[in-house]
């Protein structure tokens, strides 16, 4: 016979697999882009009223979809304006974010008041357990070298965010530990609405570069044949860059041996075959968007995924990657998974609905 404490401990476990689920679904971009596409199904479905309604009322219809034609457009306005407003406190959190670099790569050392930090009250110890944390640290720093700055700063952030982290390859690892900032570079005052994310690297024997940068276009318009369908500025494109290898570095490639045998002789030769190799530096190699914007299915969902990995990097990693480092952000993120993190949506291929003229 199952207890009622046991009834209410199987609940509390059911919640708790059910939220897990959910939450590895949100993240994952195909099953978004599907449900997506399942919404955009749904709304708007004709019910049979509007075409029920008097020819007078449906004029006056026609004049408030006018209306709302307009609403959208001062609506596009609203965010340019608030584009513009993230430039200008980008260039607030810059040095901040400079200095937080310098810490890392160990260009500058914190003094003790800027090291001095009050813990929360659930973060609190008693004086005991801080005494034996103290002899276990100060004996650790013993055994160890005293490490430069913060080792592997990026690559641990990288690690503990599952939407990055399903990037990563082994052998990608040792290339990211020479990853010393992530910035976020807004397109000017004027000019079309767009932005980039530089990866900085201190010299290393994988590629040349010191900088490999990733660039958004955004678009904050509404779209003459769906205007009804504006929601904000949307990510329309992106574009990566040239990474400069050292030979024999590549890990965007691999190397692979295949037997063929000829049809004529029937002898056996061994051919070797350079083929793509999956790994996060693909990144910075998305597919092109061709001028009809029509994609197959694989690029479409390559891109779908990789406007989700830029925006998140945007909005969330390099505002607070120092609590994504520690983990503590992403309690935050499980938390209000549900919660939009800005105004900026993802473009997606839209389901087209012809704007109608009641008559």
């Amino acid at each position: 016979m199952v207890s009622c404490c046991d009834c209410q401990v199987m609940v509390v476990f059911a919640l708790v697999l059910a939220r897990q689920l959910t939450m590895q679904m949100m993240q994952n971009p195909q099953i978004l882009a599907a449900l997506q596409e399942r919404l955009d199904g749904l709304v708007g479905s004709p019910s049979g009223y509007m075409e029920s309604l008097p020819k007078v009322v449906k004029r006056r219809v026609n004049a408030l979809k006018n209306l709302q034609v307009k609403c959208a457009h001062i609506e596009a306005k609203f965010y340019e304006e608030v584009h513009e407003l993230e430039r200008k406190y980008a260039a607030l959190y810059q040095p901040l974010f400079d200095k937080r670099s310098d810490i890392v790569r160990a260009a500058y050392e914190p003094t003790d008041e800027e090291c001095e930090w009050k813990p929360d009250e659930e973060e609190e110890l008693t004086e005991e357990m801080k005494e034996k944390a103290k002899v276990e640290e100060e004996k650790k720093d013993e055994e160890k070298e005293d490490p430069k700055g913060i080792p592997e700063f990026w690559l641990t952030v990288f690690k503990n965010v599952d939407l990055l982290s399903e990037m990563l390859q082994e052998h990608d690892e040792p290339i990211l530990k020479h990853l010393q900032d992530i910035k976020v570079k807004f397109s000017d005052a004027g000019q079309p609405m767009s932005f980039t994310l530089e990866f900085h690297f201190e010299p290393n024997d994988f590629f040349t570069n010191t900088v490999l940068t990733k660039t958004y276009k955004m678009r904050s318009e509404p779209d003459e044949s769906d205007p009804f369908s504006f929601d904000g500025p949307e990510i329309m494109g992106c574009t990566g860059c040239t990474i400069d290898w050292v030979k024999g570095k590549n890990v965007t490639l691999k190397t692979i041996k295949k037997k063929q045998k000829h049809k004529g002789r029937g002898t056996v030769r061994t051919v070797t075959k350079t083929v793509p190799n999956d790994s996060f530096f693909n990144f910075f190699s998305p597919p092109e968007v061709p001028e009809s914007g029509e994609l197959d299915e694989d690029s479409e969902a390559v891109l779908a995924a990789d406007f989700e990995i830029g925006h998140f990097i945007r909005e969330r990693i390099v505002p607070r990657a120092v609590l994504y480092f520690t983990g503590e952000a992403i309690e935050d993120d499980d938390d209000d998974v549900s919660e939009p993190s800005s105004v900026m949506k993802v473009k997606r291929r839209p389901t087209r609905r012809t704007i109608q003229t009641m008559s």
